[in-house]
């Protein structure tokens, strides 16, 4: 089977062909940083612009390079959680597509994509496991039975790892999009140089928490007027191994309750390299592994997307789903 995907929830545009037999034929993503860029932050209505003028050339693309639309069995787009605007772009065209082609569509859980993007990695992580979801919107701990068999452990209460990321990034006057270049910075930063707290992991329970300390950090800068450069990454690493160390915490702890012993992370933090490190060592200890997906796919893409449809619509092709802001991943049905 394969399938074209669509990826529009926010701020990049993805398109992707997977085939369940010769895996990723082709892919394409962009970007919409540089339109952002002077704002600070995503802006909805340019992001639905935006997408609607770089979607249908990249699908012509893309779908070209794999060998023509007579060749796809099914059209699978992002239904949500995200912006609806930019949803909406990503649907009625994958609809559109799907109905002139006579194949079916299928709307796609944005949270499932990133949840299953490791399986497309070899080697693959095999079903169950707990699944760690970070980035700008979410922050998830899953086990996960199989597609479509989800179980929310934990999430977090207020901000996301990723959106506190971003904050940070802010007070510390680092370039939009912040937590990429907290990253960089922190790596010029002294270990150990200033204390952080490690929110919520003093008591029981998997859920998460970033605002406070995200409110922490701009209590240290106000005790540190003008910093040069050295104190502001100090800070960077002060912040992010705050965020390494409760999100280890955290997943060691899922680990042990469930008795699982694979891990998957995904989602734009799942990038981040002292997390990866972090994650490794922890699971190795308990005589387990951590899976992640590439780089590349650890953002929002058009892959994951194409591979979650195509085991959906492999098992059976439902209706088409409306879009949708909000959309809790343990509300899915197995396929």
């Amino acid at each position: 089977m394969r399938i074209l995907g669509i990826e529009t929830s926010c701020d990049e545009t993805g398109v992707a062909v997977y085939d369940t037999s010769r895996g990723l034929i082709a892919h394409a993503l962009y970007s919409q940083i540089r339109l952002h860029q002077e704002y600070g932050g995503v802006v909805p209505e340019l992001a639905s612009r935006d997408h609607v003028q770089k979607l249908l050339p990249m699908v012509q693309r893309v779908v070209a390079e794999a060998g023509g639309p007579e060749t796809l069995d099914g059209v699978a787009y992002t239904a949500g959680p995200g912006l609806v605007g930019a949803l909406l772009v990503g649907a009625c065209l994958g609809r559109s597509l799907a109905f002139a082609w006579g194949v079916p569509a299928l709307g796609v859980h944005h949270m499932e994509g990133h949840l299953l993007a490791p399986l497309l990695e070899d080697p693959k992580p095999a079903f169950p496991f707990i699944a760690l979801l970070v980035s700008g919107g979410h922050s998830l701990l899953v086990e996960v039975e199989g597609v479509g068999r989800y179980r929310t452990l934990g999430e977090s209460i207020d901000d996301a790892a990723g959106e506190a990321f971003d904050k940070v990034a802010k007070l510390l006057k680092l370039p939009y999009p912040g937590g990429p270049h907290l990253a960089k910075l922190a790596e010029q930063g002294r270990p150990g140089k200033y204390d952080l707290p490690r929110p919520m992991t003093d008591r029981p329970g998997l859920d998460m928490s970033f605002s406070g300390l995200k409110t922490a950090v701009r209590v240290l800068l106000g005790k540190l007027p003008d910093p040069d450069e050295q104190t502001r990454a100090d800070v960077a690493r002060a912040f992010e191994d705050a965020v390494v160390d409760t999100l280890s915490i955290k997943c060691e702890r899922a680990l042990k309750q469930t008795g699982q012993r694979r891990l998957v992370v995904a989602g734009g933090v799942g990038a981040n390299k002292r997390l990866r490190a972090r994650l490794k060592e922890m699971t190795a200890k308990l005589g387990g592994e951590a899976f992640y997906p590439r780089p590349e796919f650890c953002t929002d893409n058009g892959a994951m997307i194409a591979f979650a449809g195509a085991l959906r619509l492999e098992a059976g092709a439902p209706p088409p789903n409306p879009v949708t802001a909000r959309w809790p991943l343990d509300s899915l049905a197995a396929p």
